[in-house]
């Protein structure tokens, strides 16, 4: 259609080649690449290499955007797919900071129920550690004053050289909810 000398061949260029940008649409669309990829947009980018062809191919079929709109077909030329890609750069990084959000959400929410599950089995340690040392000398009682009194009789009687030992009362008491 440039090299055209008469403005009727230039016109016939000029509408088959919008005519060929409108079949390729369609076969890009006929293809739904978005129906069969998970997690993909719901379009297809449809490169045209220059401006100028897009251009002249837009002033010969004025509704040609639309129609391939309509068909999940974007045109774009050097410079629209820059930024379509910088966009969807941008999109798939906020969808990642979004999911890595969640996910840190999740794991806070889990990492809080199994703080809590800990914080049951530390207190029921405590209360059988204060039930064992309370047991403990509750037993230290009983040997020192039922037992060993008994038994420290055959010291006295001569039958043995050594004296009994005085066993010790346990001190420490596990205290709920006590800092260390």
């Amino acid at each position: 259609a440039a090299a055209a000398e008469d403005e009727t061949e230039r016109s016939h260029h000029l509408i088959r080649h919008a005519r060929q940008v409108r079949t390729h649409v369609d076969g890009l669309a006929g293809k739904a690449y978005w129906k069969a990829l998970t997690e993909t947009p719901d379009f297809v980018v449809m490169f045209v290499p220059a401006e100028a062809f897009l251009s002249v191919a837009l002033e010969t079929q004025r509704d040609l955007l639309e129609y391939a709109a309509a068909r999940n077909v974007v045109l774009a030329t050097p410079t629209t797919l820059i930024a379509l890609l910088r966009t969807v750069a941008h999109g798939w990084r906020h969808e990642t900071v979004a999911a890595q959000v969640a996910e840190v959400q999740r794991l806070g929410r889990e990492l809080h129920e199994r703080l809590g599950t800990l914080g049951t089995h530390f207190g029921k340690v405590g209360r059988s550690l204060s039930s064992a040392v309370q047991s403990y000398n509750q037993a230290v009682g009983s040997l020192e004053g039922r037992v060993l009194v008994t038994a420290r009789k055959f010291n006295e009687l001569g039958v043995v050289d050594e004296s009994l030992p005085e066993p010790a009362q346990a001190a420490a008491r596990a205290k709920a909810g006590e800092r260390y």
